[in-house]
Protein backbone atom coordinates (compact mmCIF):
# COMPACT_ATOMS: atom_id res chain seq x y z
CA UNK A 1 0.00 0.00 0.00
CA UNK A 2 2.07 3.28 -1.05
CA UNK A 3 1.18 6.35 1.41
CA UNK A 4 2.89 9.69 1.79
CA UNK A 5 5.57 9.02 4.47
CA UNK A 6 7.23 5.72 2.72
CA UNK A 7 10.29 5.99 1.22
CA UNK A 8 13.15 3.19 -0.23
CA UNK A 9 16.04 3.22 -0.85
CA UNK A 10 17.70 0.56 -3.50
CA UNK A 11 21.22 -0.32 -2.81
CA UNK A 12 22.28 -2.99 -5.22
CA UNK A 13 25.53 -3.97 -5.11
CA UNK A 14 28.25 -1.53 -5.86
CA UNK A 15 26.38 1.43 -4.08
CA UNK A 16 28.19 4.09 -2.65
CA UNK A 17 28.38 4.46 1.13
CA UNK A 18 28.54 8.52 1.51
CA UNK A 19 24.99 9.29 -0.32
CA UNK A 20 22.94 6.10 1.24
CA UNK A 21 24.47 7.07 4.80
CA UNK A 22 23.39 10.77 3.84
CA UNK A 23 19.61 9.43 2.64
CA UNK A 24 19.27 7.11 6.08
CA UNK A 25 20.08 9.82 8.25
CA UNK A 26 17.56 11.94 6.72
CA UNK A 27 14.79 9.53 6.16
CA UNK A 28 15.45 6.31 7.76
CA UNK A 29 16.14 8.10 11.26
CA UNK A 30 13.12 8.89 13.33
CA UNK A 31 12.56 12.36 13.56
CA UNK A 32 9.13 12.43 14.44
CA UNK A 33 9.71 15.17 17.61
CA UNK A 34 10.22 17.73 14.09
CA UNK A 35 7.12 16.84 12.48
CA UNK A 36 4.64 14.68 14.43
CA UNK A 37 5.45 11.60 12.34
CA UNK A 38 8.09 10.73 10.08
CA UNK A 39 8.73 8.74 6.87
CA UNK A 40 8.42 5.48 6.69
CA UNK A 41 12.15 3.55 5.71
CA UNK A 42 12.91 0.43 3.83
CA UNK A 43 16.12 -0.52 2.28
CA UNK A 44 15.80 -2.61 -0.87
CA UNK A 45 18.09 -5.24 -1.86
CA UNK A 46 19.77 -8.31 -1.81
CA UNK A 47 20.70 -9.16 1.51
CA UNK A 48 24.85 -8.52 2.38
CA UNK A 49 25.07 -6.43 -0.64
CA UNK A 50 28.37 -4.73 -0.29
CA UNK A 51 28.16 -0.65 0.22
CA UNK A 52 31.53 1.08 -0.56
CA UNK A 53 34.45 -1.34 -0.06
CA UNK A 54 34.01 -3.25 2.84
CA UNK A 55 30.29 -2.49 4.36
CA UNK A 56 27.92 -4.96 3.99
CA UNK A 57 24.02 -3.92 4.35
CA UNK A 58 21.03 -5.79 5.58
CA UNK A 59 18.18 -5.47 3.25
CA UNK A 60 14.73 -6.57 4.29
CA UNK A 61 12.63 -6.53 1.25
CA UNK A 62 13.74 -7.06 -2.88
CA UNK A 63 13.91 -4.56 -5.52
CA UNK A 64 10.03 -5.54 -6.64
CA UNK A 65 9.35 -3.30 -2.85
CA UNK A 66 10.33 -0.13 -4.86
CA UNK A 67 7.06 -0.15 -6.27
CA UNK A 68 5.26 0.17 -3.33
CA UNK A 69 6.88 3.62 -1.90
CA UNK A 70 5.92 7.11 -2.75
CA UNK A 71 9.84 8.26 -2.51
CA UNK A 72 12.74 6.10 -3.77
CA UNK A 73 16.06 7.21 -3.86
CA UNK A 74 18.68 5.47 -5.51
CA UNK A 75 22.83 6.25 -3.82
CA UNK A 76 25.49 7.42 -5.57
CA UNK A 77 26.75 4.05 -8.54
CA UNK A 78 30.40 2.91 -7.81
CA UNK A 79 31.30 2.41 -11.38
CA UNK A 80 29.42 4.56 -14.06
CA UNK A 81 30.97 2.81 -17.39
CA UNK A 82 29.02 -0.74 -15.37
CA UNK A 83 25.31 -0.86 -16.55
CA UNK A 84 22.90 -1.33 -13.22
CA UNK A 85 21.62 -5.16 -13.08
CA UNK A 86 18.11 -5.39 -14.72
CA UNK A 87 16.19 -6.13 -11.99
CA UNK A 88 16.91 -2.60 -10.69
CA UNK A 89 15.92 -0.98 -13.97
CA UNK A 90 12.59 -2.76 -13.91
CA UNK A 91 11.97 -1.84 -10.22
CA UNK A 92 12.63 1.71 -11.08
CA UNK A 93 9.92 1.51 -13.93
CA UNK A 94 7.62 0.11 -12.21
CA UNK A 95 7.51 2.38 -9.40
CA UNK A 96 7.49 5.16 -11.46
CA UNK A 97 4.42 3.98 -13.30
CA UNK A 98 2.83 3.86 -10.19
CA UNK A 99 3.40 7.25 -9.29
CA UNK A 100 6.91 7.62 -6.95
CA UNK A 101 8.82 10.52 -6.33
CA UNK A 102 12.42 8.85 -7.94
CA UNK A 103 15.25 10.69 -6.29
CA UNK A 104 19.22 9.83 -7.07
CA UNK A 105 22.37 11.05 -5.45
CA UNK A 106 25.71 11.54 -6.99
CA UNK A 107 26.13 9.16 -9.97
CA UNK A 108 22.54 7.11 -9.01
CA UNK A 109 21.40 9.74 -11.92
CA UNK A 110 23.40 6.91 -14.57
CA UNK A 111 20.57 4.44 -13.17
CA UNK A 112 17.87 6.42 -13.70
CA UNK A 113 18.98 7.34 -17.09
CA UNK A 114 19.64 3.72 -17.68
CA UNK A 115 15.73 2.98 -16.82
CA UNK A 116 14.91 5.90 -19.18
CA UNK A 117 13.80 8.24 -16.36
CA UNK A 118 15.59 11.16 -17.32
CA UNK A 119 14.82 11.54 -21.06
CA UNK A 120 13.42 14.67 -21.98
CA UNK A 121 14.33 16.34 -18.62
CA UNK A 122 16.70 18.58 -16.85
CA UNK A 123 19.22 16.67 -14.55
CA UNK A 124 22.90 16.55 -12.71
CA UNK A 125 25.11 14.60 -11.22
CA UNK A 126 28.89 14.92 -9.94
CA UNK A 127 30.53 17.49 -12.50
CA UNK A 128 33.34 15.18 -12.83
CA UNK A 129 31.01 12.58 -14.63
CA UNK A 130 28.35 14.98 -16.60
CA UNK A 131 29.94 15.03 -19.86
CA UNK A 132 30.01 11.45 -19.77
CA UNK A 133 25.94 11.37 -18.91
CA UNK A 134 25.59 13.27 -21.75
CA UNK A 135 27.21 11.28 -23.74
CA UNK A 136 26.27 8.07 -22.80
CA UNK A 137 22.39 9.32 -22.57
CA UNK A 138 22.13 12.08 -25.10
CA UNK A 139 18.38 12.57 -24.60
CA UNK A 140 19.01 13.71 -21.36
CA UNK A 141 19.37 17.97 -20.53
CA UNK A 142 21.92 17.68 -18.27
CA UNK A 143 22.87 20.80 -15.98
CA UNK A 144 26.21 20.56 -14.45
CA UNK A 145 26.34 23.92 -12.66
CA UNK A 146 23.62 23.40 -10.36
CA UNK A 147 23.73 21.53 -7.20
CA UNK A 148 20.07 19.55 -7.64
CA UNK A 149 17.58 19.05 -10.16
CA UNK A 150 13.67 18.84 -9.04
CA UNK A 151 11.51 18.22 -12.17
CA UNK A 152 8.43 16.98 -10.21
CA UNK A 153 8.68 13.37 -10.28
CA UNK A 154 11.85 12.70 -10.87
CA UNK A 155 14.83 14.56 -8.90
CA UNK A 156 18.93 14.37 -9.09
CA UNK A 157 21.61 16.07 -7.14
CA UNK A 158 25.30 17.01 -7.60
CA UNK A 159 27.99 15.00 -5.58
CA UNK A 160 28.78 14.13 -2.33
CA UNK A 161 27.30 17.21 -0.01
CA UNK A 162 24.47 18.00 -2.56
CA UNK A 163 22.72 14.38 -2.35
CA UNK A 164 22.25 16.12 1.35
CA UNK A 165 21.25 19.10 -0.05
CA UNK A 166 18.64 17.26 -2.30
CA UNK A 167 17.55 15.50 1.11
CA UNK A 168 16.58 18.37 2.81
CA UNK A 169 14.82 20.25 -0.02
CA UNK A 170 12.36 16.77 -0.10
CA UNK A 171 11.58 17.69 3.73
CA UNK A 172 11.12 20.97 3.17
CA UNK A 173 8.60 20.09 -0.05
CA UNK A 174 7.05 17.46 2.15
CA UNK A 175 7.00 19.15 5.98
CA UNK A 176 7.76 23.29 5.58
CA UNK A 177 10.98 25.36 6.15
CA UNK A 178 10.57 24.99 9.49
CA UNK A 179 10.98 21.31 10.00
CA UNK A 180 13.61 21.07 7.46
CA UNK A 181 15.59 23.55 8.94
CA UNK A 182 15.02 22.24 12.65
CA UNK A 183 16.72 18.63 10.71
CA UNK A 184 19.56 20.94 9.51
CA UNK A 185 20.42 22.52 12.90
CA UNK A 186 20.21 18.46 14.31
CA UNK A 187 22.54 17.88 11.41
CA UNK A 188 24.98 20.49 11.42
CA UNK A 189 24.78 21.34 7.79
CA UNK A 190 23.49 24.59 6.40
CA UNK A 191 19.93 24.83 6.18
CA UNK A 192 19.10 25.57 2.26
CA UNK A 193 21.32 25.93 -0.44
CA UNK A 194 19.43 26.87 -3.53
CA UNK A 195 19.30 24.22 -6.22
CA UNK A 196 20.83 26.48 -8.95
CA UNK A 197 23.62 27.24 -6.72
CA UNK A 198 26.51 26.31 -8.86
CA UNK A 199 28.04 22.84 -7.70
CA UNK A 200 31.83 23.82 -7.93
CA UNK A 201 32.58 27.10 -6.21
CA UNK A 202 36.30 28.18 -7.28
CA UNK A 203 37.38 29.10 -3.79
CA UNK A 204 36.05 27.07 -0.39
CA UNK A 205 33.09 28.22 1.69
CA UNK A 206 35.23 29.65 4.47
CA UNK A 207 33.83 29.62 7.79
CA UNK A 208 33.06 32.15 10.77
CA UNK A 209 34.85 35.16 10.16
CA UNK A 210 37.35 33.84 7.61
CA UNK A 211 35.80 35.01 4.41
CA UNK A 212 35.10 39.00 3.17
CA UNK A 213 31.33 38.78 3.39
CA UNK A 214 31.75 37.40 7.19
CA UNK A 215 30.02 40.87 8.73
CA UNK A 216 27.79 41.25 5.39
CA UNK A 217 25.54 38.43 5.40
CA UNK A 218 24.37 39.26 8.99
CA UNK A 219 23.82 42.17 8.38
CA UNK A 220 21.66 41.56 5.30
CA UNK A 221 19.86 38.68 7.15
CA UNK A 222 18.94 41.85 9.84
CA UNK A 223 17.35 43.85 7.53
CA UNK A 224 15.11 41.48 4.77
CA UNK A 225 12.76 44.28 5.46
CA UNK A 226 14.41 47.41 3.81
CA UNK A 227 14.29 47.72 0.04
CA UNK A 228 18.59 46.23 -0.33
CA UNK A 229 19.97 46.99 -4.00
CA UNK A 230 23.46 45.36 -4.74
CA UNK A 231 25.01 48.91 -4.47
CA UNK A 232 23.61 48.84 -0.82
CA UNK A 233 25.16 45.79 -0.32
CA UNK A 234 28.53 46.91 -1.73
CA UNK A 235 28.27 50.39 0.02
CA UNK A 236 28.38 48.26 3.39
CA UNK A 237 31.10 45.65 2.18
CA UNK A 238 33.13 48.41 1.38
CA UNK A 239 33.64 47.36 -2.22
CA UNK A 240 32.56 47.97 -5.33
CA UNK A 241 29.08 46.28 -6.98
CA UNK A 242 31.49 44.29 -9.51
CA UNK A 243 33.91 43.45 -6.61
CA UNK A 244 30.62 42.54 -4.22
CA UNK A 245 29.18 39.74 -7.03
CA UNK A 246 32.60 38.46 -7.96
CA UNK A 247 32.84 37.56 -3.61
CA UNK A 248 29.05 36.61 -3.52
CA UNK A 249 29.82 33.88 -6.66
CA UNK A 250 33.11 32.26 -4.27
CA UNK A 251 31.44 32.63 -1.00
CA UNK A 252 27.87 31.33 -1.94
CA UNK A 253 27.96 30.09 -5.65
CA UNK A 254 24.87 32.68 -6.83
CA UNK A 255 24.31 36.35 -7.36
CA UNK A 256 23.65 39.02 -4.45
CA UNK A 257 19.91 39.63 -5.56
CA UNK A 258 19.28 36.12 -5.69
CA UNK A 259 20.93 35.07 -2.86
CA UNK A 260 18.86 38.02 -1.28
CA UNK A 261 15.74 37.16 -2.46
CA UNK A 262 16.26 33.07 -1.59
CA UNK A 263 16.58 34.65 1.98
CA UNK A 264 13.40 36.78 2.11
CA UNK A 265 11.27 33.82 0.90
CA UNK A 266 12.78 31.72 3.56
CA UNK A 267 11.93 33.85 6.06
CA UNK A 268 8.01 34.36 4.69
CA UNK A 269 8.13 30.54 5.03
CA UNK A 270 9.15 30.76 8.28
CA UNK A 271 6.22 33.32 8.93
CA UNK A 272 3.65 31.58 6.98
CA UNK A 273 4.43 28.52 8.93
CA UNK A 274 4.74 29.65 12.40
CA UNK A 275 2.48 33.26 12.51
CA UNK A 276 -1.36 34.08 11.36
CA UNK A 277 0.24 37.46 10.04
CA UNK A 278 -1.51 38.41 7.08
CA UNK A 279 -0.12 38.10 3.26
CA UNK A 280 0.61 42.07 3.04
CA UNK A 281 2.12 41.85 6.52
CA UNK A 282 4.50 39.23 5.63
CA UNK A 283 5.23 41.27 2.17
CA UNK A 284 6.40 44.23 4.05
CA UNK A 285 8.42 42.25 6.87
CA UNK A 286 10.26 40.42 4.29
CA UNK A 287 10.87 43.62 1.53
CA UNK A 288 8.95 42.10 -1.20
CA UNK A 289 7.00 45.55 -0.56
CA UNK A 290 3.34 44.17 -1.75
CA UNK A 291 1.16 41.13 -1.74
CA UNK A 292 1.63 40.94 -5.08
CA UNK A 293 5.57 40.93 -5.46
CA UNK A 294 5.31 38.43 -2.64
CA UNK A 295 2.98 36.25 -4.47
CA UNK A 296 4.85 35.84 -7.73
CA UNK A 297 8.48 35.30 -6.15
CA UNK A 298 7.25 32.99 -3.55
CA UNK A 299 4.58 30.76 -5.87
CA UNK A 300 7.73 30.31 -8.57
CA UNK A 301 10.70 29.59 -5.70
CA UNK A 302 8.24 27.30 -3.84
CA UNK A 303 5.57 25.91 -6.65
CA UNK A 304 2.98 27.12 -3.81
CA UNK A 305 0.92 30.66 -3.42
CA UNK A 306 1.23 31.77 0.12
CA UNK A 307 -1.68 31.06 1.51
CA UNK A 308 -2.17 27.20 0.14
CA UNK A 309 1.34 26.93 1.81
CA UNK A 310 -0.01 28.07 4.83
CA UNK A 311 -2.58 25.79 4.81
CA UNK A 312 -0.20 22.99 4.14
CA UNK A 313 2.64 23.76 6.49
CA UNK A 314 0.66 26.52 8.81
CA UNK A 315 1.38 25.23 12.56
CA UNK A 316 -2.72 25.07 12.85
Amino acid sequence: MRTAATVAMALPEGSMLFEAASAFEVFGTDHSDLAGSWYSFTVCGTDGTRVGDWLRAETSHGMEALATAQTVIVPAWRDVELGPPGELIDALRAAHAAGARIVSLCTGAFVLAAAGLLDGRRATTHWAHADRLAERHPRVRVDAGVLFTDEGSVLTSAGKAAGMDLCLHIVRTDHGATVANALARLLVTQPHRDGGQAQFIPAPVAHGRDHPLADLLPWVLARLDSPLTVEDLARQAGMSSRNLSRHFHAVTGTAPLRWLLGQRVRLAQELLESSDESVERIAARTGMGTSATLRRHFARVTGLPPEAYRRTFGAS
